[in-house]
């Protein structure tokens, strides 16, 4: 089975809401085993955040050929309700395929396959990573497989992503890098006491309000020639008092930082924790992902090829958006995203085009190609 809409269908008739084990893999074992692949699964991490299965699938070309990695996830955010039809049971209506995944990202992945079965096995060595946990705490997923990799030694040289990049159309923007992301739990412990008499009470929402707007008036940069400029947002604030004559004796708060290449995800939490101790409050960071880019060159260029000659379009390269797997991939090598339009990903009704998810999977054929014709 080799045609990416059969491929995308069983995918995504197998549900996977993260984390994603058992059945979806099985599918996609069962799609590449008959093209070659040698295929390693297996499961990583405790509870709460695991256990995550994983799998990594290559097929070897000659001794000494280069190694080119595709890369996603299987796993799915949860469908909700109100579905014109039922979320895991594929449908296709008109040119549109429906289903949870199918652009986010069960079609690339089924692109992905259908692209293995168009190159030779003597044209190189290429490899899937793909986890069951990008959509979740992602804790014990792509990092627990770059570490069997170590463990194989099979590292790639260059690797693409799937994530759905394009915005109004397939082909008009790539993924060259992204930004950082560190949440930061804040925290102020006051003296509870009666409204009536502030004078016995310590009221640490005052204090934490004035830390919130001492780092909301932080302007932390104005951005670089790729990449916009960061953002800090206050997204919770949590007291938790039910009595409307009392002070409370905690107040807290979280934020989060979207940063760009000219910080880490450590010196802004030493930043934040600073000013939250002039206010006499802590500050608690969980740095989910450093900044990265894969400057233009070779690789870029190389995606930009095959995106024109099946669209007709030069994709952008950006930095925009969310966090991927992407960011824990670049320890390894080169990495760009390239995949689906993401106009319905997370959304009821999610539905790809078909005629762009077969030319997806012409796409990730030419860069495969290419890429193992390199050097």
């Amino acid at each position: 089975m080799t045609s990416v809409l059969a491929l995308a269908e069983a995918l995504i008739a197998c549900p996977s809401v993260t984390p994603a084990a058992g059945l979806v893999f099985d599918c996609l074992e069962g799609q590449l085993r008959p093209l070659g692949f040698e295929v390693h699964r297996f499961s990583a991490g405790e509870a709460p955040d695991g256990p995550v299965e994983n799998l990594f699938a290559i097929r070897r070309g000659p001794a000494g050929s280069r190694h080119f990695a595709f890369a996603g996830h299987v796993d799915v955010v949860p469908p909700g309700e109100g579905w014109a039809s039922a979320p895991f049971a594929p449908e296709v209506r008109g040119e549109l395929l429906y289903g949870r995944g199918a652009v986010d990202m069960k079609g690339a992945i089924a692109a992905m396959v259908a692209a293995c079965a168009k190159v030779p096995q003597q044209a190189g060595t290429i490899s899937l990573i793909i986890t069951g946990d990008e959509e979740g705490p992602a804790r014990f997923g792509t990092l627990a497989l770059i570490d069997h990799m170590r463990e194989l030694g099979e590292l790639p040289d260059l690797c693409l992503v799937g994530e759905p990049t394009s915005v109004n159309r397939l082909g008009d923007m790539m993924k060259i890098g992204r930004r950082g992301s560190v949440n930061i739990w804040l925290e102020v412990e006051g003296k509870e006491g009666h409204v009536a008499y502030p004078h016995l009470a310590d009221n640490p929402i005052t204090r934490l309000v004035a830390m919130l707007a001492e780092l909301d008036a932080l302007v932390l940069d104005e951005g670089t020639e790729w990449f916009q400029p960061s953002n800090l947002e206050a997204t919770d604030i949590t007291v938790g008092n039910p009595a409307t004559n009392v002070i409370p004796s905690r107040a807290a708060a979280r934020i989060s930082i979207r940063f760009n290449a000219l910080h880490t995800g450590q010196q802004l939490a030493e930043r934040v924790s600073a000013i939250a101790q002039k206010h006499g409050g802590t500050a608690r960071p969980v740095i989910s992902g450093e900044a990265f880019l894969t400057p233009p060159g070779d690789f870029s260029a190389m995606i930009a090829r095959a995106v024109e000659a099946e669209t007709g379009l030069t994709p952008e390269a950006s930095t925009t958006g969310g966090t991927s797997d992407a960011r824990f991939l670049k320890d390894l090598c080169p990495v760009i995203e390239f995949g689906l339009c993401n106009a319905t990903m997370h959304k009821r009704d999610e539905a790809v085009a078909i005629p762009e998810l077969e030319a997806l999977a012409r796409i990730y054929a030419r860069v495969a190609r290419d890429a193992l014709a390199q050097g």
